[in-house]
């Protein structure tokens, strides 16, 4: 269920066009997910916040050429891990461990044309973050005194910002960098013994960077 998004977006870009494969190419390389380093506050105890680290796995985007100048591209990874950390009162204790996925399609707009080696581009698009397998901590447990804890995070839509470029080393394969910034927004509820104990709205708007290789086909 959790990956279906990404499917139906990667179908979907490849159906663009019946000679699609003339206008696709794939870069693959190293992806770090950011978040913003402001705590977001717990409702219920706002001298108490939480905090997420950041986290680097296999990116793969794909991109499909319209022309020389707008390029739509299909940004997707291995699942993202977070340590979600508590700030505050909450300092020094680990609060749960989560699992990410967030697609991103994106508009981009390349300022030369494909003659040049070096072009580098900006992009805006929207982004679909679905959270699963979160885990709460022991020290968690211990805070609200049972094993029966949960913790559920809410699925985001949001707004994607992107720079970077392209650098084609031969008719085929080149370089590939990108820096997002991402608008995720996520409500969190943690449940003990099947009640609602804690909610933060957690803005996560993380910076996410990407360097790989590319292959035009």
């Amino acid at each position: 269920m959790k990956t279906k998004l990404s499917i139906a977006l990667l179908t979907s870009l490849l159906a663009l066009s019946p000679v699609a494969n003339a206008n696709l190419s794939v870069n693959v390389g190293a992806i770090n997910v950011n978040p913003d380093n402001d705590s977001s506050k717990i409702n219920e105890a706002p001298t108490l916040g939480l905090r997420g680290d950041d986290n680097t796995q296999l990116g793969i985007t794909i991109d499909y050429s319209f022309n020389d100048n707008w390029v739509l591209e299909l940004v997707a990874a291995t699942p993202f891990s977070h340590d979600v950390q508590g700030t505050g009162g909450l300092a020094g204790n680990k609060i749960a461990d989560i699992k990410q996925l967030p697609p991103s399609l994106i508009a981009q707009y390349h300022f030369l044309d494909s003659t040049y080696k070096f072009r580098p581009f900006v992009g805006v698009g929207i982004n679909y973050t679905t959270f699963f397998d979160e885990q709460p901590s022991a020290a968690l447990k211990a805070t609200l005194g049972t094993d029966d804890v949960e913790v559920k995070l809410d699925d985001s839509f949001g707004f994607a910002a992107q720079a970077g470029f392209n650098y084609m080393m031969s008719e085929n394969w080149g370089l590939h960098g990108m820096v997002s910034l991402i608008d995720i927004d996520t409500d969190a509820t943690v449940y003990a013994d099947g009640a609602k104990a804690l909610t933060s709205t957690v803005e996560i708007d993380p910076v996410v960077a990407m360097f790989g290789v590319k292959y035009k086909f």
